[in-house]
């Protein structure tokens, strides 16, 4: 795993364990202390893991998360395990609000890699809610591109659609078969012929 900081070396399960009672020994008032919190466990994280709880107490206050919040965390995180995750919570404000599309849009061409990939991926898990124009929209101005990162959210965010309409994939990978990256198509059709049966 690429990061700047250290691990404590804290597994993931065990990690969602210790966020249960420590969010219930530190309750968050308002926005003031939401913002203080996330500064101290973002921003003077030392180890990787406070990010990770950052990034959970992200999602317990959804009352105090916004797009350029979740911009920086993305800018600043810089790698798909940080990325990833902010992702839901970017997919989260863009189920509340459509006007996240129009951003996404823009992101979607944006020089930071990162938030190309989030452009692609808010909407994993979205099945019938998914806005098909937005996807392909956000996944064409990066059909060119040699980012692995990139290239690996464009095939899985099809994958992800593929659930719920498998045909259109497969028809949106065969007319764009000559564009997409080998690692699109592969991530993309993964389950699509069980899907097809």
């Amino acid at each position: 795993m690429k990061s700047e900081l250290p691990y404590l070396g804290v597994r993931m399960p065990d990690l969602r364990r210790a966020w249960r009672p420590f969010f219930a020994a530190h309750p968050i008032g308002g926005r003031a202390a939401f913002d203080a919190a996330l500064a101290e466990l973002w921003d003077d994280a030392e180890f990787r893991e406070e990010r990770y709880t950052a990034l959970a107490l992200l999602e317990r206050h959804a009352e105090h998360v916004t797009l350029p919040l979740l911009e920086r965390l993305i800018v600043e995180g810089a790698w798909w395990d940080l990325v990833d995750t902010v992702a839901r919570r970017v997919g989260d404000l863009l189920r509340r609000d459509r006007a996240v599309a129009d951003e996404m849009r823009r992101w979607s061409r944006d020089p930071d890699l990162w938030k190309r990939r989030v452009s692609i991926i808010c909407q994993l898990g979205f099945r019938a809610d998914t806005d098909l124009a937005l996807l392909y929209g956000c996944i064409e101005p990066n059909l060119g591109d040699r980012e692995f990162f990139v290239r690996k959210a464009i095939g899985w965010a099809l994958r992800d659609y593929a659930w719920h309409d498998p045909r259109e994939v497969d028809r949106y990978v065969r007319a764009n078969a000559d564009r997409l990256s080998g690692l699109s198509r592969r991530e993309a059709t993964k389950n699509l012929a069980r899907l097809l049966e």
